[in-house]
């Protein structure tokens, strides 16, 4: 690439979600109502976990206490610039600056890897609780629990350095117009003059490891989980431990899924709708479903959250 052909980019504009102008005030309200009930529901189901002396010790509420505050910093990180795009008139999208757009990766890959690492620790817990009840106590201690919080940060943590670092490698001309919703290392590819193949291939086989490495433990465990469960000989027995385990696989269903879609194809095939659609399942639809999806059929999570509603109401 010739040097005098080269700009200094000091900023980018990130388009938002749709490029149709009469759809942006429709969006911004849904968006925001979306994220207000986000915001909401996950901090009250990390009080009413937090509140309960029962709920806090036992190592699935934990991990879900967790994952609600991931999920608080997760869509925090990305529904706000998400919602000043919609803002931007006749297609102006938002300005956001290089350093800011680097930032905003950083994080948005930290919490969306400790998510990942989260529901693989959850799956392990439900793995362990109906395999093994016996040691269930023993094996699931307190130690174990936080020894699984600590790695899956640290994980999280050297994966974001790694894909921020290849973003910042990246060169941009001509153009500085994000056609996405929040700063993410396939649009910033997809637009980057520099030749960006080996990039590609270094943080697809980055995030194939980092991403599939908890995947590959949910599949594994439920799949232990699952054999267990048909030797049960009692109907309700089966009944009882598939509703144990469906909200996880629902959760981890949309959340693999959309993020597969997105991560795990060629750049060559990126389309900039499609993906932004992929990208709302993850980073604004799951983490406004998961706590009603934990607490809908759980009367231990709907007894919590009475006693706190209870208590702010009187």
């Amino acid at each position: 690439m010739d040097k005098k052909n080269q700009t200094q980019v000091t900023e980018f504009i990130l388009l938002g979600l749709s490029d149709r102008p009469e759809l942006r005030v429709p969006l911004f309200v849904l968006f925001l109502a979306m994220y207000l009930l986000t915001i909401t529901g996950n901090i009250l189901t990390v009080v009413a976990i937090q509140s309960d002396a029962r709920l806090v010790r036992t190592p699935m509420y934990f991990f879900l206490s967790c994952l609600s505050s991931a999920d608080v910093c997760f869509t925090s990180v990305i529904t706000p610039t998400t919602l000043l795009s919609l803002l931007g008139g006749q297609g102006q999208g938002y300005a956001i600056s290089y350093n800011g757009c680097l930032t905003q990766m950083y994080f948005f890959l930290i919490f969306g890897n400790i998510d990942s690492y989260l529901l693989a620790a959850m799956a392990i817990d439900r793995y362990v609780a109906i395999c093994n009840p016996l040691h269930y106590a023993t094996v699931m201690s307190q130690r174990l629990c936080l020894i699984l919080l600590a790695v899956s940060c640290l994980i999280s943590h050297l994966h974001t350095i790694f894909q921020t670092t290849l973003a910042s490698f990246l060169i941009f001309c001509a153009s500085n117009r994000i056609p996405h919703f929040f700063c993410d290392i396939q649009p910033l590819l997809k637009l980057s003059c520099s030749y960006t193949s080996n990039q590609e291939v270094l943080g697809m086989t980055e995030t194939l490891a980092a991403l599939m490495t908890p995947c590959v433990c949910i599949v594994v465990s439920y799949a232990r989980i699952l054999a267990t469960v048909l030797r049960v000989p009692s109907a309700k027995g089966k009944r009882k431990a598939f509703s144990t385990c469906g909200s996880h696989l629902t959760v981890v269903t949309l959340f693999y899924g959309s993020m597969t879609w997105v991560y795990f194809r060629p750049l060559s095939s990126y389309v900039a709708v499609k993906d932004r659609v992929a990208a709302v399942m993850y980073t604004v639809i799951t983490p406004l479903l998961n706590p009603f999806i934990y607490s809908l059929r759980n009367k231990d999570m709907q007894n919590a959250l009475k006693k706190v509603v209870g208590r702010k109401v009187n």
